[in-house]
């Protein structure tokens, strides 16, 4: 919610605001509701984020265009995460609640997906020709594809690594701009740490539509600015990493089962392989400074014991 606040203060666009603002509105919303949810069972609020973890007054540190790309990043995970929550609820009035999420979720992507169609830097997934009629795999392939002449990428492959690449180089931009600003140095270090990995990962994926003369996604590196003023708590920042990494594992996950040709499958090895170590970098700062909150979790049956022989 509060990333939005910040987002509002800085936007200049006319078409873009009125977007933000319903980003803001459902953001609030869910707060509330959740709030609402967790108290009536009993359980503590998350400590979350205050206005301790935003300073709204903060210079410009991103362009209009990357503020609507942010919001189309974060509403892509909220559609994935509500409807995977949807499905683990058993509650009637939570799955209403997570469904209704859901529809308002995408009336938001709808939003920015029509506004994103004028916007020179938001980038169409590639086009293929349409086969003329069914065809079946005559062989695996699998020593061809890594040592000898490739097949052509197929619908799926092509899908994914479009959006694997727009999404990595989404952490690239975001982790430059964080680079920047952050105030520890280790925080800083981890962001500078991440633009590398980053950007590595994505630049492989681009090479592989490349081969195939393929389109690669926009970079968004040159709409951070040169501020150096942070409008988020190290806290903040370093949730966002966090996040983006874990996000990162289950579409890389998700992609790698998606696709046949081995060198792709040895590439998302790769980037995966990255991911974890950039979440496990991210884990042990936010649990050395105290930023990481416990989830609730099951009584500990063994200390309980332990504690009634002493």
């Amino acid at each position: 919610m509060i990333v939005w606040q910040y987002f509002l203060n800085i936007v200049e666009n006319k078409e873009i605001k009125p977007v933000l603002e319903f980003a803001l509105q459902l953001a609030e919303s869910h707060i509330t509701k959740i709030t609402e949810f967790l108290k009536g069972a009993d359980f503590q609020v998350p400590i979350g984020f205050t206005e301790n973890d935003v300073n709204i007054n903060a210079p410009r540190l991103f362009s209009d265009q990357f503020l609507l790309f942010y919001s189309y990043i974060m509403t892509i995970h909220g559609l994935t995460a509500y409807s995977l929550a949807f499905t683990n609820a058993e509650r009637k009035d939570i799955q209403d609640y997570l469904f209704e999420c859901t529809v308002t979720s995408k009336e938001l992507f709808q939003k920015i997906m029509e506004l994103a169609k004028n916007q020179p830097k938001f980038t169409n997934v590639p086009s293929i020709p349409s086969p003329h009629g069914a065809k079946l795999i005559e062989s695996t392939g699998l020593i061809d594809n890594l040592i000898g002449d490739k097949r052509p990428l197929n619908s799926s492959e092509i899908s994914t690594l479009f959006f694997s690449s727009t999404k990595t180089g989404f952490i690239k931009a975001l982790s430059l701009a964080f680079s920047q600003v952050a105030e520890l140095e280790e925080v800083r270090h981890f962001m500078v740490k991440n633009v590398k990995l980053a950007g590595k990962d994505a630049e492989s994926f681009d090479t592989i539509l490349q081969q195939d003369h393929l389109p690669i996604p926009e970079k968004w590196d040159a709409d951070i600015t040169d501020c150096t003023v942070s409008p988020f708590s190290d806290k903040l920042l370093m949730f966002h990493a966090g996040f983006l990494v874990n996000a990162a594992l289950s579409y890389y996950g998700a992609s790698l089962g998606s696709t046949l040709r081995s060198d792709v499958i040895v590439n998302y090895s790769k980037v995966f392989t990255h991911a974890m170590e950039a979440g496990a970098l991210s884990y042990n700062i936010m649990v050395k400074h105290g930023w990481l909150e416990k989830q609730p979790e099951a009584i500990d049956r063994k200390s309980l014991v332990e504690g009634s022989e002493k």
